[in-house]
């Protein structure tokens, strides 16, 4: 299949590229090389078409779509951080919902049969009970958040008006190889550089707030089966259990033999304390189930940043 992925020189992006072309589909990718979005040229697999672009450029976005006709899109591209769109939440719009409706668009225009699109557990804000699945009630907390719900309204709406079929995955906190340790979001990448180089970690809050961290191979996995599963419905992605910031730290420790200083700071505003995920509708119809376990996921991290 003619595959178009956004944001595919991204952190999770070029992992979906990478299983795309080892599975035998023809891939094109759409990335802006934005410095906080994490896209860069290493990440870019060779055996991929490669556009520069934004995808809330009309015009470029027009042509490419014309140019590659892509039967799928997985648009992986997007405003991701959550102390971002608190900041800008102009900009987290722009991006998020316009530049969606950017593809929705030459979707129809050029007759892309599905689109797979990357949402998030932060649409769910807290999580009204535990663990969270598709039917849990969307409170967003932050303006990526909303941005994402409401992309998810878009996509239901666009099948029923346009007949584009639609597979949505809520990420839980992905983390591997590739991620950026430089921004604010992606605790596992950031301390793992901060071991590393013997320098001290922030932990915000007291630390005990728990995330579901799911590995960056297990994720572009679920994006692989729903070019072919999963019609019409949206999936929790995530592992089941939630780990603590401060467990996170200990495994870190483990893995490095070195212990940094703790430096202290309050919450981040739009930060959840507890939240993890059911994915046995994944399991049950996507035919997916996480294979990393934490521990292994963030020894195979470290080995990338050692590199």
């Amino acid at each position: 299949m003619r595959v178009l992925v956004t944001g595919g020189a991204g952190f999770i992006g070029s992992h979906i590229v990478d299983q795309c072309i080892a599975a035998g589909h023809e891939v094109a990718i759409v990335d802006n090389l934005w410095e906080e979005g994490g896209g860069k040229t290493q990440n870019l697999n060779a055996q991929a078409t490669f556009y520069r672009a934004d995808v809330t450029d009309e015009a470029t976005l027009s042509h490419i779509f014309d140019e590659v006709r892509p039967e799928i899109v997985s648009h992986q591209a997007a405003q991701h951080s959550v102390a971002i769109s608190t900041k800008n939440p102009r900009l987290d719009a722009r991006v998020n919902v316009l530049g969606l409706l950017n593809m929705l668009t030459n979707c129809t225009r050029t007759g892309t049969r599905k689109i797979v699109f990357a949402s998030s557990g932060a649409t769910y804000g807290t999580p009204a009970y535990l663990p969270i699945n598709e039917d849990t009630p969307q409170r967003p907390e932050s303006p990526y958040g909303i941005t994402k719900m409401v992309a998810e309204h878009y996509l239901r709406y666009w099948q029923e008006a346009n007949g584009l079929t639609y597979t949505a995955l809520r990420y839980g906190n992905v983390f591997g190889p590739r991620q950026d340790p430089n921004g604010e979001a992606g605790v596992i990448a950031i301390f793992a550089k901060r071991f590393l180089n013997h320098d001290s970690v922030r932990i915000d809050w007291d630390g005990e707030q728990q995330k579901d961290y799911v590995y960056v191979e297990d994720v572009a996995r679920a994006n692989l089966l729903a070019l072919d599963n999963g019609d019409n419905e949206i999936f929790c992605i995530g592992t089941g259990r939630g780990a603590s910031v401060n467990e996170l730290y200990r495994v870190l420790e483990k893995t490095t033999g070195y212990s940094p200083e703790i430096v202290r700071a309050p919450r981040r505003p739009g930060d959840i304390y507890l939240a993890y995920f059911d994915s046995s509708k994944a399991a049950r119809v996507l035919g997916w189930k996480p294979r990393e376990t934490l521990e292994e996921g963030i020894k195979n991290t470290v080995d990338y940043f050692r590199q």
